[in-house]
């Protein structure tokens, strides 16, 4: 039995000098992306980022077709349709899972999906968004690094809930506990209370100063008086916990840590992507905050990249974008330039400007980099 993990390194500069004597004629490529209404802003920022991949690999045989799905399924499969009456067989996109729910009527085409959802997907949908998988991987390795043996992963009760859990299984990261909540703040804080002993511990403080001061024991006022400035009294059963939440949400669960007793300074925070939010960096009472992440520094290329050629800011799934043409023109290129399912499908890693990753039965899996929020700046872990 051989098992062989073909190691390639995409690299869109270098394909660009690359010659290729092999095959003629023109590369269809399609990209299915809303180009109107709520989500046209995404669409063409993907597009856009596109045009930057093509003209770094600079071959006149590949053709970027585009179609606009208006964010809709109907739409995705209509689209997509037309692609394949035009000889496209492979196709980038769409943005949202949502969008992928009827793709498989076309089985003979490929779609390389930029959607991190993971679980019940068409078998012709390669999802290649930052996926839960990939996050939990790397959290699972700074956990080890670091020794940390009493981990709770708090999950929101959102649709994103039955991803996380099947990530959780897969990774096989260990756990002390996993706690479901309900991200509507009034409940929230009440929810976290309770899984954190807060009011036991509240409880225990109010008690031992009470004690005390029925006691005749020596430095009586002094001991009270340091009581009295904690909030609770009483061990805390885990030493990290992961936060499977982003923005104003994330922001809201470590409020309710921090009212329950539990701050950064005595557990770990961990988080997922943050795709490196700057209002993160003002909220000093959450750090240090950790999170796995794509490549800061390549990140930042690109966006300076994309700015000087379009005058504004990309959208963030655009970066993702730029690699995943690199990545269908170089599995084509080692392919004498001929369209096989298998090419998708085969176990292999790849490396891009997000990082590296693994494609393995339609799931792509990045190595992602880890990263810390403090002193109001981000810095890499590894």
């Amino acid at each position: 039995m051989k098992t062989l993990i073909k190691i390639f390194l995409i690299s869109i500069i270098s394909l660009a000098y690359q010659q290729s004597t092999i095959a003629s004629g023109i590369i269809k490529i399609g990209l299915i992306v809303p180009l109107s209404g709520e989500y046209k802003e995404i669409g063409n920022s993907i597009l856009k980022s596109v045009r930057l991949a093509i003209n770094k690999i600079d071959d006149e045989r590949v053709l970027i077709i585009p179609k606009d799905t208006k964010s809709n399924p109907i739409d995705s499969l209509k689209v997509s349709k037309e692609l394949y009456n035009e000889g496209v067989k492979i196709i980038i996109g769409p943005v949202f899972n949502e969008s992928v729910k009827y793709l498989d009527d076309l089985k003979e085409v490929t779609f390389i999906s930029f959607t991190n959802k993971i679980k019940n997907n068409p078998k012709n949908v390669i999802s290649a968004g930052v996926n839960a998988i990939s996050q939990i991987n790397t959290i699972k390795k700074f956990i080890k690094d670091n020794k940390l043996e009493n981990t709770i992963f708090l999950i929101p009760q959102t649709d994103y809930k039955n991803d996380l859990e099947l990530a959780i299984r897969k990774s096989e990261i260990r756990l002390k506990d996993k706690f479901i909540y309900n991200q509507d703040p009034t409940i929230l804080t009440e929810q976290i209370g309770k899984f954190t002993r807060y009011p036991q511990r509240k409880k225990n403080l109010e008690d031992e100063i009470k004690r005390l001061e029925n006691s005749n024991i020596a430095n009586k006022k002094k001991r009270i008086s340091n009581l009295k400035k904690r909030d609770t009294l009483g061990f805390i059963n885990f030493d990290s916990v992961i936060i499977g939440d982003f923005d104003e949400s994330l922001k809201s669960v470590t409020t309710s840590l921090l009212y329950s007793d539990i701050s950064s300074s005595r557990v770990t925070y961990i988080a997922l992507n943050q795709w490196f939010n700057k209002s993160l960096l003002n909220e000093s009472s959450l750090q240090p905050l950790y999170f796995p992440s794509i490549n800061k520094e390549n990140y930042e290329k690109f966006i300076k990249e994309y700015t000087n050629a379009y005058e504004k800011l990309p959208n963030q799934i655009s970066f993702l974008s730029y690699d995943l043409v690199g990545l269908v023109y170089f599995l084509l290129y080692q392919n004498n330039f001929e369209h096989n399912k298998e090419i998708f499908y085969k176990k292999n890693k790849f490396k891009g400007k997000i990082g590296i990753f693994e494609i393995e039965k339609n799931i792509i899996t990045h190595q992602l980099n880890f990263y810390s929020i403090e002193n109001n700046s981000f810095k890499k872990i590894f």
